[in-house]
């Protein structure tokens, strides 16, 4: 008979675009085609004035609207959104993106440890995420997640996710042992919503002081030395399969 597999007890949940990858700039020059091809604006000033780091991508579109004096509808706003996903597609292998240091190897330790859920917690809709990660390939080791497709408020999305971390593995989540962990201010907000432990990333365009400003619970300067990263967030070492 095979031993029961031990309960989950953490949850990690990831931002993509800042700490995860870098895209090279492919999520938002793909919103300015995106933009260009519907209202016809000048690609270089499309989305002058619209913030994107941090926000949901209905959050974006919404604010892309209202910039062009345009009323919001799910219909436009899906057929943007169908503009940006396939401009997406095509844009990501044209620029010069990476993993960000440490992705891998974090990664790898946390899908070997079976305390561990790792799943998602974004401002893409779960297309785009789809898309970025798999072009990275790092997209098969999350299990699930929380994604614009699920509310345009980013404080909104913790929730989510929560909810379906319970009905995969049957375990409330403990809010000191659930980690959100990203490159903005909003990411830091994102995790204080639902109470979770806040873990800021110097790796987007935030830099170690403007994070430290937000008080997160953890600051690194990025995830390289992932031993490190797992000792200060207190998870047991990855336990291995005994040998036959």
């Amino acid at each position: 008979m095979s031993a029961k597999a031990p309960a989950k007890t953490h949850l990690f949940l990831f931002d993509i675009d800042g700490t995860l990858i870098a895209s090279g700039g492919a999520g938002e020059y793909s919103m300015r085609l995106a933009v260009n091809d519907m209202f016809g604006a000048d690609i270089e000033t499309a989305i002058a004035g619209v913030e994107i780091a941090g926000r949901t991508d209905h959050l974006i579109t919404r604010n892309v609207f209202a910039k062009y004096g345009v009323t919001w509808t799910a219909r436009k706003a899906a057929e943007f959104l169908d503009l940006y996903l396939r401009h997406l597609a095509e844009e990501l292998p044209r620029k010069n993106g990476r993993l960000l240091p440490g992705i891998i190897p974090l990664l790898q330790k946390l899908k070997t440890t079976p305390s561990v859920a790792l799943a998602l917690l974004t401002g893409n809709l779960e297309q785009g995420a789809k898309i970025k990660l798999s072009h990275y390939r790092i997209w098969e080791f999350f299990e699930f997640g929380a994604y614009a497709d699920d509310n345009y408020d980013r404080n909104r999305l913790g929730p989510f996710a929560q909810a379906r971390a319970k009905s995969r593995y049957g375990v409330d989540f403990a809010p000191e042992r659930t980690f959100v962990l990203g490159d903005t201010p909003h990411d830091i907000e994102c995790g204080r919503a639902i109470g979770a432990k806040t873990v800021a990333i110097a790796t987007g365009g935030n830099t170690r002081e403007q994070l430290a400003a937000h008080a997160p619970d953890f600051l690194f300067d990025d995830l390289s030395d992932a031993d490190a990263v797992l000792t200060a967030l207190g998870i047991p070492a990855p336990c291995l399969e005994p040998k036959i």
